[in-house]
């Protein structure tokens, strides 16, 4: 059986494929996904389809190049913790960003079943404005 920090890994590197499927593969059908109060995506979402829409299909579709580029995993046990930096070119503007970005995983029975997001908004925000 994998450990939390190998579920989490797993999903990390999904992301960095671009393989929304694997990404959803360890996440709980009940699932409460947040981003941070300011992000562009801001809100508590339940379960992988409302993810998927409400988060992974709007950056994807708002922003050229969008990533979040890990740059560790701190094991917390039932929590995993991973840094790095979120990057991209919001397309309406043409501006891009670089943020710094936390992330925090909490898991049970081998699923991901809480997510949270801590980042610098205000540097979302400004590429985002005119």
């Amino acid at each position: 059986m994998r450990t939390n920090l190998q579920i989490v890994a797993d999903h990390c590197a999904a992301s960095a494929r671009q393989d929304i499927a694997g990404m959803m593969a360890d996440v709980s059908p009940d699932v409460a996904w947040t981003e941070m109060a300011g992000f562009p995506c801001a809100g508590t979402w339940i379960g992988p389809d409302q993810i998927v829409a409400q988060v992974f299909a709007v950056l994807g579709s708002a922003w050229e190049g969008y990533r979040f580029e890990l740059e560790k995993l701190i094991d917390g046990g039932e929590q995993v913790v991973g840094v790095g930096t979120y990057s991209g070119t919001y397309r309406k503007t043409g501006k891009s960003m670089q943020a710094r970005a936390t992330h925090v995983w909490r898991l049970a029975s081998g699923k991901i079943v809480g997510f949270e997001q801590f980042t610098d908004t205000l540097l979302v925000a400004q590429a985002m404005q005119d």
